[in-house]
């Protein structure tokens, strides 16, 4: 048996609970570079414990729907953000916390440019690009000590995109 989850778009009003969404909207803070370029400033809450932050490349599988959600992770020693090194929408899956386990999930699809930042301990699900190439840059703590929890749904959920 399965549980269904239809894909929102994502919003930054609708994701606030889970972290922040990174995108160019609305006017610049700052236009830099002689006039030619707007710059969008501090747009993400970058949170680490006992390590340092760091950039690195992940090059994900596309994947189709309808998905099928298994198991979600998360990262109680800092936040992580995937950035899109192109132009593609791709699927974000995010859980609340209920007593230190997940409970319902929400999907997103983005829109082209966009990226999103996990809050520290924010339950999520696996990089999921649609198109290929699936290469992301990601920010997020280096460090020393365990940052990785996962969770098993006995029952997992299939993300659709209607």
């Amino acid at each position: 048996m399965t549980q269904l989850l239809h894909i929102e778009p994502l919003t930054k009003e609708a994701f606030a609970p889970f972290g922040d969404v990174l995108e160019v909207a609305g006017d610049p803070d700052k236009i830099i570079n002689q006039g030619l370029c707007g710059r969008y400033h501090d747009r993400a809450q970058i949170d680490i414990r006992g390590g340092r932050a760091g950039i690195s490349l992940f090059n994900a599988e596309p994947r189709q729907f309808p998905i099928t959600l298994d198991m979600v992770e998360r990262h109680p020693e800092g936040s992580q953000a995937f950035l899109p090194m192109s132009f593609d929408p791709f699927v974000v899956v995010v859980a609340p916390d209920e007593n230190g386990s997940p409970s319902r999930p929400r999907a997103f699809l983005t829109a082209a440019g966009q990226g999103v930042n996990y809050a520290r301990g924010t339950w999520h699900g696996v990089l999921t690009p649609l198109h290929a190439p699936g290469l992301f840059a990601v920010v997020d703590r280096i460090g020393e000590g365990p940052n990785l929890q996962e969770h098993w749904f006995e029952t997992p959920f299939i993300i659709t995109d209607g």
